[in-house]
């Protein structure tokens, strides 16, 4: 992650207006639109998350870290995070969400939220007591 300064500097950091218009045309293509309400956009990406997380279910914690470049696993890791993504943009699209303004802002809350030299080391959240001066958890 990068602080918010960097975050302000006028450049685009996530552009996906290219694949929100080929998936706005697939849709389109195949009458789909009339199904991509917010709600089902929600539950389909929820679903994608669900068998991405099931590739990782009971797998070892250093076997976790290689899924993506393990023969066994990096295909189907790959094709999720895909179709989170696909989902995830068809969704910003279809409300309208900037994701680039929006990942920029929350960069920028984050880096306010959690200031690197008080909580390095602590992943405890912004709303626990004393964040940061316990340490690793």
């Amino acid at each position: 992650m990068t602080d918010a300064t960097d975050a302000t500097s006028g450049t685009a950091l996530v552009d996906l207006a290219q694949l929100a218009a080929r998936l706005e045309q697939f849709a389109d293509e195949r009458d789909w639109a009339q199904f991509h309400s917010p709600k089902n956009l929600v539950m389909a990406l929820t679903g994608e998350v669900g068998e991405l997380s099931e590739i990782f279910q009971w797998m070892p914690e250093e076997a976790s870290k290689e899924a993506g470049r393990d023969p066994q696993t990096a295909k189907a890791v790959q094709d999720e995070l895909a179709d989170v993504l696909l989902y995830l943009v068809r969704l910003s699209s279809v409300l309208g969400v900037d994701l680039d303004a929006a990942v920029q802002q929350k960069l920028k809350d984050n880096a306010m939220r959690y200031p690197a030299d008080k909580v390095r080391g602590s992943s405890k959240k912004h709303s626990q007591p004393d964040a940061g001066e316990s340490g690793k958890d």
